[in-house]
């Protein structure tokens, strides 16, 4: 029986692959939330996703929100995100407004820290056209997409002081849309499998490195697997 299951499982995998498209990325991110009261504070974010040469900027994302604190292990954010994106087929960047609204609870056991987001995006996403009369054109599509994130730090030691300490971590964000859209019609958007090992400095600073997973489903072309070194820094103050 087990033979059989892994014998499914291998075809399972070898259609998937033989249909999707691979690649190699480097993503850099750096993310700051500023407590400024018992109950507000201030989430600043950007992102730089370059290919595996650190030649090409594939993409750059920059967001802001604001956060209402509801206790220690609950929140919820709002706020604006704008995204640029290279276009191969272009040969140029095109840009993406984006609205967004999160729900996030963090339980702790001990050291251990185990974090569940609920994120909506409302996204109006510029599409590069090209035609002989008018050459390159833009015009703007809409789409409603829903955001489920699970990420798991598990604490292995202590480094110089009981202020550093070495942890584990695992995590997978699903990306799925809502209703019709004009920028993919699949209802599975995309997946982010992440894991990794992070540095933690009294709980304020976190550098953390891993390998990502990243899986693009497309509704015009084949879907596209990107093999990620994620390298990310996470700033927690109290102003």
């Amino acid at each position: 029986m087990k033979i059989k299951i892994l014998f499914l499982l291998m075809i399972f995998c070898h259609v998937s692959f033989s249909q999707t498209q691979q690649d190699q990325r480097v993503w850099m991110a750096y993310t700051g939330q500023y407590k400024a009261s018992p109950n507000l504070g201030y989430h600043m974010e950007a992102q730089f996703r370059m290919d595996n040469q650190l030649e090409q900027n594939q993409q750059n994302l920059f967001r802001v929100g604001v956060i209402y604190h509801f206790s220690e292990s609950q929140n919820a954010t709002a706020g604006y995100a704008l995204v640029n994106t290279f276009s191969a087929a272009r040969d140029d960047f095109f840009k993406e407004n984006r609205i967004w609204e999160q729900y996030q609870i963090t339980k702790k056991w001990s050291k251990d820290i185990l974090i569940n987001r609920f994120r909506l995006e409302q996204r109006w996403v510029e599409q590069l056209r090209f035609s002989e009369l008018e050459g390159v054109t833009s015009e703007t599509a809409y789409q409603n997409r829903f955001r489920v994130l699970n990420r798991f730090l598990w604490y292995m030691t202590h480094l110089k002081s009981e202020k550093e300490s070495f942890y584990f971590f695992l995590q997978n964000e699903l990306f799925v849309t809502l209703g019709e859209n004009e920028v993919n019609s699949k209802v599975l958007d995309q997946n982010r499998l992440l894991v990794g090992f992070g540095l933690n400095y009294n709980n304020t600073i976190r550098l953390e490195l891993g390998y990502l997973n990243h899986y693009i489903t497309s509704s015009t072309a084949n879907d596209l697997m990107n093999h990620t070194v994620s390298i990310s820094l996470f700033h927690n103050i109290v102003l």
